[in-house]
Order: C-alpha cells, then structure tokens, then sequence
C-alpha cells in the first residue's frame, strides 16, 4: 500500500516496574487477584497497516492505542498519550518523513493529549470549543490550547486524505468528539467502546450516563471497521459496540431490578432492613445511611451482571462495582427510577 493511503493504527505499551516491599512482602504477595481474563481479551489485534509493541508483560499499566493519516501533503495525528510520548513521533518517522501538519485533540483529558506538547508549535491542532474550555481551566504547558475549534462538524482534507469530526453530545464528557476516516472507513471514539473489556470504573468515567447509553447508537449509524476507543491495546469493530450495548443494557436492568426491589420487604435490598441497623450505630447520620443502601445496590447488581459477563468480557469484576454504582444513582436522578424515595 502506497505511503499517502495509509491509515495507520499504533499500539505502544507504557511499562512500570513494581518497587519496595509492604510489610515485608512483595507486591505479588499482596497484590489482589481476579477471575481469569477471557480469551478474547488477551493479547493485539489491530485494524490494517497496525504497529504493536513486541511483548507485553503483566506490569502493563497503560495499551494506548492511537492513530494518524499520512496524505500525499502531510500527516494527521490523533491525541498523544503521554505514556506513549516521544515514541509516536518515532512510529511516524519510522513509516514517512512526510511533515506533520495537523493534530487532533479527542478531548481535554491528560492521559490522551498529555504528550501533544512533543509536536513543537508549528503543527495546527484542532479540538471541539468545549475542549478549549476545559484547557482554559485547567492550563498545563504538556496541553496547549488547540489553534483552531469548531462546534458540531469539522471536515478536514488534507491532499489526498480526509477527516471528518463531529460532535454529537456529551458521550464522555462535553467536547469528546467522532473521528472518522471515510476512505478507510475507521472510526474513532475515544473513552466510550472497550472492545472484549467491561468500561474503566465508573463507564469510563462518563459524566452523563444517558448520553453515554445513548453514544453506542450514534457508533452504529456510521460505516465503519476498524473502530478505536484508544485504551487496552485493542482495535474493535461494530460487533464489539453491539457486545458492549448488551452489557451496559444488563447492567442497567439489574440496576432497575435492585432499585426496585428496595422499595420491599427484601432482607438482601429492602431499605427498611438496610437502614434500620445502620441508623441506629449512626444516629442523625444521613449520608451514612444514603451511602450504605448504594453500596448495597451496587454490589448486588455487580453479583447479578457478572453471573453473564464474567467470562465473555475482560475484568468484568474489576469493575463492576464501580460501574453498577455509577447506574443506580444515575436511575435515580436522570431517569427517574427511585424506587423507596418516590414521592409518597
């Protein structure tokens, strides 16, 4: 494939080593251990033209999975994790000494943009206006602000290549935007999809669940294979959405389910069996009520999601918990759903 048609998808890995002692045993000792991965989300596929790191060890800390476009008058970049760094100019070197011109913020979040700064001030960056916004409060040197924003759609042509990006909501958080590619028909959306992975704590750290439920359909509406969503090393494709959309639909069931079913006589759920004991150690103490009965719904709507998902998705006990909390208390204010504290 000609240099100028390449789309290319580069995975490199961030290794940490673990140090000291804690009371006198090795990590290993004290480090927790989960249930087994599932085949599928163990090891590299990537999308064509893909570059992987040679080995993976079990002290990875962070798989970023990145992109750029090579036309025939420049090179596009997407992000620059600073785990990756100054190893993602050497990828691009290492494939075309064609100049960088243009780098694409995907949203403001430092583990994804940290390492933009290594791209020097003549590359033009681009980003989503509510991404300017959240670097105006929050400066740092390693993520400056973009040169250029847009609002809800930006086409970016390139010589013989093009980029289209759309804002379509607050799928992760306001300003994370769609990249796709047409002509290679890739499709990038960071924070959102986790091929063959339960999300990161909390649904990626999603600061609006229903749009986040809602991100997985705007995917579908596109024509695209590969699909990246960055983390974990691993490119996906419109099954792994779909695998995805089943899962956080079964959670947020069993969300329902266990909201629900605390407004009974329950013994396991049941407010009144909940927070009779917890009131009487802790008298007046609202919020140590409020906190017990969450953590209860979560961690019984975790026990019932993972009766699915813990062999078909990696680390679905990880982060269960996590994300099983995120939903009760997101059914509670955003859909509604409130189970005991409806109005009387």
């Amino acid at each position: 494939m000609h240099l100028n048609s390449i789309a290319t998808v580069l995975v490199l890995a961030a290794r940490t080593l673990a140090c000291g002692l804690l009371h006198g045993r090795s990590p290993v000792d004290t480090a927790p251990q989960f249930a087994p991965l599932p085949p599928t989300a163990v090891g590299l596929p990537l999308g064509p033209g893909g570059y992987a790191s040679p080995t993976r060890s079990t002290n990875d800390t962070n798989l970023a999975l990145t992109f750029f476009l090579i036309s025939n008058e420049g090179v596009i970049a997407v992000d620059c994790p600073p785990t990756i760094g100054h190893l993602m100019l050497y990828a691009i070197r290492n494939i075309t000494s064609i100049k960088i011109t243009y780098l694409i913020y995907s949203h403001y979040h430092a583990d994804h943009i940290g390492g933009v700064w290594i791209f020097g001030d003549e590359v033009k960056t681009i980003a989503h206006i509510e991404t300017a916004r959240h670097l105006l409060m929050t400066p740092d040197s390693n993520r400056p602000l973009p040169k250029e924003t847009f609002t809800d759609t930006y086409k970016l042509c390139v010589g013989n290549q093009t980029l289209e990006l759309a804002y379509k909501g607050e799928v992760h958080l306001s300003g994370n935007i769609f990249i796709y590619a047409p002509a290679q028909k890739i499709l990038i959306l960071i924070d959102v999809v986790f091929p063959d992975w339960v999300p990161f704590a909390l649904l990626g750290q999603t600061k609006n669940a229903p749009a986040f439920f809602h991100a997985h359909d705007q995917i579908l509406e596109y024509d695209f294979d590969p699909y990246i969503g960055s983390h974990l090393g691993r490119s996906g494709n419109r099954t792994d959405v779909l695998i995805q959309q089943e899962y956080i639909h079964d959670l947020k069931h069993s969300c329902e389910l266990a909201v629900n079913g605390s407004a009974t006589n329950d013994s396991t759920i049941g407010v009144a069996a909940l927070l009779g004991p917890v009131s009487e150690k802790n008298p007046h103490n609202m919020w140590a009520n409020f906190k017990v009965y969450l953590d209860t719904l979560a961690q019984f709507c975790a026990n019932k999601t993972n009766e699915k998902w813990l062999s078909r998705l990696g680390a679905a006990d990880v982060f269960e918990f996590e994300n099983a909390g995120l939903l009760v208390e997101s059914l509670r204010i955003d859909y509604g759903i409130l189970g005991p504290f409806g109005t009387m």
